[in-house]
């Protein structure tokens, strides 16, 4: 008996879906076969203003194999397909738009293990997109094509993921405010148990955010200068549009991080101050245990003119005395130690 085979969410290409998509929002969804046919035709459309839609998972070793049999697909992108450097951005490779873009797994955890990369290649023609773990944004970007959203051209499906993609990031970023709101509201009420390590991983995992999913400022600056000609100047106004509100979320990123570090200095604060007022006590401690150890040791040598050796209340006088010189101590160092 044969084993089924295993396509991690795809089938034997390496396609997770596709689509066939009208300018009125009408989804026709299509297979390898038909992907195939599509790419093929010379450069028109089966209907004026129609595009396709084709999204691979590359953790399918074939989504790569058919992709250069069939798609047409210049270097440039299976190069930056295997490059180290992951940050966001879009770059014009052979008169087609190749975006970077970095977005978090589902039910993420803010772990810095639940961030993934999606690769999307979009000409006048159609988009293809490319990812080795289920995303986010491109889940909410499916969900919308596939409930009907008016998208003129493949340049403003891109735009519709990078808009999913700051959505994406406000949840966080709100999660993550939640979670320094209840740290705060527990260091205040005195209550702070353990929590400095964790702020201090979320803002490793938040930093990495930033890092990850903030675009390449000259990149952009270089496409929304000179974009390929087939970009409409409608799609050119909505990219510009959709950087902008990307960035005014990475601010509030950033603010974020910058409170979190204001926290922990604070519990860092507390943590030295809870030190010093121990070590303080323990020194007291130490000073009032002098005069005994002193008075034990002297009356402790064994020679002759030992004083009150023969009175008859010589050891209460004694003790009395170190009583007395003990509490004069403690008097005056915790008199030392008020603020003044």
């Amino acid at each position: 008996m044969s084993l089924p085979a295993f396509h991690y969410g795809s089938d034997d290409s390496g396609l997770v879906w596709g689509f066939l998509i009208d300018p009125d929002g009408r989804t026709e969804a299509i297979g390898a076969a038909d992907a195939i046919t599509r790419l093929r035709q010379p450069a028109g459309d089966p209907s004026p203003g129609q595009f396709f839609w084709l999204h691979f998972n590359l953790s399918n070793a074939a989504s790569e194999r058919w992709l250069r049999a069939h798609a047409g697909l210049d270097e440039g992108f299976y190069e930056i397909l295997h490059q180290g450097s992951r940050s966001t951005r879009i770059e014009v490779v052979d008169n087609a738009l190749v975006a970077v873009v970095n977005d978090v797994l589902h039910n993420f955890s803010f772990d810095s293990a639940d961030i993934s990369t999606l690769w999307v290649h979009v000409t006048p023609h159609g988009v293809i997109s490319a990812r080795r773990k289920p995303l986010e944004s491109i889940e909410r970007l499916r969900q919308a094509v596939l409930h009907g959203a008016p998208l003129r051209s493949p340049v403003e499906l891109l735009v519709h993921l990078l808009r999913d993609q700051a959505d994406v990031l406000v949840n966080i970023v709100r999660d993550a405010v939640a979670r320094v709101d209840t740290t705060e509201d527990q260091l205040l009420a005195g209550r702070l148990t353990r929590k400095r390590e964790d702020l201090g991983a979320l803002r490793r995992v938040l930093v990495r955010l930033q890092r990850l999913l903030a675009p390449e400022p000259a990149a952009l600056f270089r496409l929304l200068q000179r974009p390929p000609a087939w970009v409409a100047p409608e799609d050119r106004q909505d990219l510009r549009q959709s950087t902008e509100e990307f960035t005014v979320v990475l601010s509030d990123l950033a603010a974020l991080q910058e409170r979190i570090k204001l926290l922990q200095e604070e519990i860092a604060a507390q943590v030295n101050e809870d030190n010093n007022r121990s070590l303080f006590l323990l020194t007291i401690v130490t000073v009032m245990a002098l005069p005994i150890n002193l008075i034990a040791g002297l009356l402790g040598m064994n020679v002759g003119g030992m004083p009150l050796a023969q009175h008859a209340h010589g050891f209460w006088i004694v003790l009395g005395f170190t009583a007395a010189f003990t509490a004069a101590v403690a008097w005056l160092l915790l008199r030392l130690q008020r603020p003044r």
